[in-house]
């Protein structure tokens, strides 16, 4: 089940951005997203079980950066775990949007390394930062 908006957000993203997704998935991401109709706005797919890595190891994120041909410093990673998503990205000098939604809107920056540079309780709010 994909959240509110999703859709309307990847599409508005998808014109300025390139948009990638590194999650720890079994294989065949790419057609689970194409059943969801979201893969036309999905540039990149790094799956774990496809690439032998998983989140929070920072190569899984230097692989994604590598195949997008992106710099780290250019780079902006939303996810909705401090630890898995947030952590590892700025240890590499992304910028961060930690998202909110399901579990993770009963967590707690508690380490100041997990702090994000934005906070957001839905994907639409990630428009008025990247949008």
């Amino acid at each position: 089940m994909l959240y509110p908006d999703c859709k309307q957000v990847l599409k508005t993203l998808h014109q300025h951005y390139k948009i990638g997704i590194i999650a720890n998935q079994l294989p065949n991401l790419q057609a689970r997203l194409g059943r969801f109709g979201i893969d036309s706005w999905i540039d990149l797919v790094i799956s774990s079980a496809d690439v032998g890595l998983a989140k929070p190891d920072l190569a899984i994120f230097e692989l994604a950066l590598q195949q997008a041909n992106c710099l780290a410093e250019g780079a902006v990673m939303i996810g909705d775990r401090l630890d898995n998503d947030i952590l590892p990205a700025k240890q590499l000098g992304m910028q961060t949007i930690w998202i909110r939604q399901g579990f993770s809107h009963l967590n707690h920056v508690t380490n100041p390394a997990e702090a994000p540079d934005w906070t957001v309780d839905n994907l639409t709010e990630i428009l008025e930062i990247l949008g």
